[in-house]
């Protein structure tokens, strides 16, 4: 299982090593150095799991955390720290955390807790938080999606319309299921909206020069190449 990992930790050697090790299991890693970092790399990239540092610069890891479950984001968080006493773990574990540990640790056992998290959710790797089709990342909990890396600028309706797009990649939608499944209707309306919010879609996925990925199946709806 390969996963997107955000790695919040100060100690440049530690971080750059644990780093390497975990790339060594054919994880992606992203290193972010103190909690204010951690955030804003939250906001703007999809990842699958955070390991988290309880004690960072600008924003601790408690409060980090605190704020990632406030905002309803649910990823999975490993809480690392040197503070191993029972009140300190309940303390991480009751701000959010799906463990705590206790440093040092091994490479070959913070990866065996990380695909224990994610088998005991049912998830696999980006799969969870996140659903992707080709260079589509789209984050259904924090309502947020990528293109190629790229943030996308999108309406709630129109993140709906993706969002159901990137879960049935290669089907074919028709009209009325979008309609049902993106507006709430059980009945075809008059108008084309859904034409229409497939053609503000479009132009914002094209917007930085990639090939248009919605495909227009005539007369019957339209489909998202995987």
């Amino acid at each position: 299982m390969s996963l997107n990992i955000l790695l919040v930790e100060d100690d440049a050697v530690f971080a750059q090593a644990m780093a390497e090790e975990l790339r060594g299991f054919d994880h992606g890693v992203t290193v972010a150095p103190d909690g204010r970092d951690a955030l804003a790399a939250i906001d703007s990239q999809a990842f699958d799991a955070v390991i988290l540092d309880r004690m960072l610069p600008k924003i601790d890891g408690i409060s980090v955390l605190e704020r990632l479950r406030s905002a309803n984001i649910t990823m999975p968080v490993i809480m690392l720290s040197a503070l191993g006493r029972s009140v300190e773990k309940v303390e991480g574990l009751e701000a959010g955390a799906d463990d705590y540990v206790v440093k040092p640790i091994a490479a070959v056992e913070l990866n065996a807790r990380l695909l224990a998290l994610m088998r005991g959710r049912g998830w696999t790797g980006s799969a969870g938080d996140t659903i992707h089709a080709g260079d589509i990342v789209v984050s259904p909990t924090k309502f947020r999606a990528w293109r190629d890396g790229i943030a996308l600028d999108l309406g709630k309706l129109e993140f709906k319309l993706l969002a159901e797009f990137v879960a049935n990649a290669d089907a074919v939608l028709t009209r009325a299921m979008l309609v049902e499944r993106v507006w709430g209707y059980d009945f075809a309306p008059t108008t084309n909206i859904v034409d229409v919010y497939v053609r503000h879609l479009r132009v914002k996925l094209t917007a930085a020069g990639g090939d248009d990925p919605i495909r227009t199946v005539r007369g019957v709806g339209y489909m998202l190449r995987g």
